[in-house]
C-alpha cells in the first residue's frame, strides 16, 4: 500500500470540543517546531448532551456555533474544518500486532508500507466505528521499542498499531451535529488520546501512566505505556453527579450546587470545616417567607466525599482491569473540569495508593481561562490536529475491537525498557 501523502502544512488549525457541561473552540495557527500561537478561543454551556451523548440536537448546535463564533471573533478570522472531540462511553482500545518476513537484507520504505497494509487489513470491520489506528513501536527480530527501522537488516519486521474505537451511533449523531453548524470534521478524535497529548509527558507515556480524566459526566481512565494508549475504559459518573448530590442534600438548585462546590468544596477536610458556614438559595427561590439556608462547610465536604468514594472505588477497579499494576503502575494524572475541585489530588492519592497530580495543558500562550485541567480536550485537539501523525484508520468504518488487558501494557513497557 502506499501511505498518505503528507498533508499541506496548515495555515490554521480549529478545535472544538463538545463535552456534558460546556462547549468549547480554540483557533490556533502554527509556528513551527511544533508550536502553536493561540489566535481565538470560545465557550459556552452545554445544554444538549447527556454523559457525553447528544441528547437535543438543536441545543448543541446552537452552542457550537455560538462557541465557534465567538472563537472566531477574538482571532479576527473563519473556520470551516474543526477537529472534534469524542468522550462519550463506548470508546475500547486495542494493540493489534503484525509481523512480516524480511530475509536479513536492509529494511525499505515498501516494506514498511507492507507491514502497514497488512496492520490495516488485520483489523477486523464488524461493529464499532474507527476513530484512531495510529502505528507506534516497531519490533526488529526480537528487539521491541525501534521508532524508525528504515535502513536497519533484519529478519523479521514488526509493529504494533493503537487502535481507537467506539460505538457507531453517538460518533454519527455528533458528527451530524457538527455539520449543522455549518463546520466540516475532519477527524474525531478520542478524548484520551488529546488530552494526553496535552498533559502528559512523553517520558511519562513511554515508563507507564493513567489519564483519569473527570469530565462533567462522563469519566475516562486510560493507561499510557510504551508511548502510547495502551488501553481505556469509561465510567458513566462525573463530577455533575458531586453537583447533583449537594443539590438534593441542601435542597437547592443545580447552579447554586454547582456554585457552592466551586467556591467552598473540597475532596479533604480540616478542622475550620465545622465553624466556617455557607449560606445557598433553597430550590423555591427567595420567596416571601423562605430563609436562605446555612450550612456547615463539613456537611458539604462530606456530601462531595460521598460521591468521591465510589468514584475512586469504579476509577481502582478500572485500573486493575486495565492490567495498570506493579512496580510502573504508580503514576496517575488527573484531568477534566472535575480535577479543579481543591484537594482533588491529595485524596486521589490517599485512596488510590499512588502518586498523583493534576495535569494541565501544557500549551503556551492559552489564556488564563482556558488553561485548567477543565480544557486538557480541547489543547490537546490542536495539537494532535497540528501534529499530523500516520494513521490507517482512511477507509474504515467499524472494526471490532476488544479492550486491551494487562498483557498488552506489560509487554508495552518491557519494549520500552529494553532501549536501556
Amino acid at each position: 500500500m502506499r501511505r498518505p501523502t503528507p498533508a499541506p502544512a496548515r495555515s490554521l488549525v480549529a478545535a472544538l470540543d463538545v463535552g456534558s457541561s460546556k462547549v468549547s473552540a480554540l483557533i490556533a495557527e502554527p509556528a513551527g517546531e511544533g508550536r502553536l500561537k493561540i489566535l481565538g478561543t470560545g465557550q459556552r454551556e452545554s445544554k444538549g448532551v447527556r454523559r457525553g451523548f447528544i441528547a437535543d440536537m438543536e441545543k448543541s448546535e446552537l452552542a457550537i456555533r455560538e462557541a465557534v463564533e465567538q472563537a472566531e471573533r477574538i482571532a479576527g478570522t473563519n473556520i470551516d474544518q474543526v477537529f472534534v472531540g469524542f468522550s462519550a462511553g463506548g470508546l475500547v482500545s486495542d494493540v493489534a500486532s503484525v509481523e512480516l518476513a524480511i530475509g536479513g537484507r536492509r529494511i525499505a520504505d515498501a516494506d514498511i508500507d507492507s507491514l502497514l497494509d497488512a496492520g490495516k487489513n488485520s483489523i477486523d470491520p464488524a461493529g464499532r466505528m474507527l476513530l484512531h489506528a495510529m502505528p507506534a513501536l516497531y519490533t526488529i527480530d526480537g528487539m521491541n521499542g525501534v521508532r524508525k527501522p528504515n535502513g536497519l537488516h533484519a529478519d523479521k519486521l514488526a509493529v504494533d498499531i493503537h487502535v481507537v474505537a467506539a460505538d457507531p451511533s453517538p460518533v454519527k449523531n455528533l458528527d451530524l451535529c457538527v455539520r449543522s453548524a455549518h463546520l466540516g470534521v475532519e477527524a474525531i478524535v478520542a478524548s484520551p488520546v488529546a488530552a494526553g497529548k496535552a498533559c502528559l509527558s512523553e517520558e511519562e507515556r513511554e515508563l507507564g501512566v493513567a489519564l483519569v480524566e473527570l469530565g462533567a459526566g462522563v469519566t475516562n481512565v486510560s493507561v499510557f505505556a510504551g508511548g502510547m494508549l495502551a488501553g481505556l475504559k469509561s465510567l458513566a459518573t462525573g463530577a455533575s453527579d458531586i453537583t447533583d448530590d449537594i443539590a438534593a442534600a441542601f435542597g437547592t438548585r443545580r447552579n447554586e450546587a454547582e456554585r457552592i462546590k466551586c467556591f467552598y468544596g473540597s475532596a479533604m477536610m480540616s478542622p475550620r470545616d465545622n465553624h466556617d458556614m455557607i449560606e445557598l438559595a433553597p430550590i423555591a427561590g427567595h420567596q416571601e417567607g423562605i430563609e436562605t439556608q446555612r450550612i456547615t462547610r463539613a456537611q458539604l465536604v462530606t456530601v462531595i466525599r460521598q460521591r468521591l468514594e465510589h468514584l475512586a472505588s469504579e476509577i481502582e477497579a478500572a485500573l486493575k482491569d486495565l492490567g495498570f499494576a506493579g512496580p510502573f503502575g504508580r503514576q496517575v494524572v488527573l484531568t477534566g473540569g472535575g480535577a479543579e475541585l481543591k484537594g482533588i489530588a491529595d485524596y486521589a492519592q490517599g485512596v488510590l495508593g499512588r502518586a498523583v497530580r493534576v495535569g494541565r495543558p501544557a500549551m503556551p500562550g492559552l489564556p488564563d481561562a482556558h488553561s485548567g485541567p477543565a480544557f486538557s480536550t480541547l489543547a490537546g485537539l490542536a495539537q494532535f490536529a497540528a501534529s499530523d501523525e500516520l494513521d490507517l484508520r482512511t477507509g474504515f468504518a467499524a472494526p471490532q475491537v476488544e479492550k486491551a488487558g494487562g498483557n498488552v501494557v506489560q509487554r508495552l513497557i518491557a519494549a520500552f525498557r529494553t532501549q536501556y
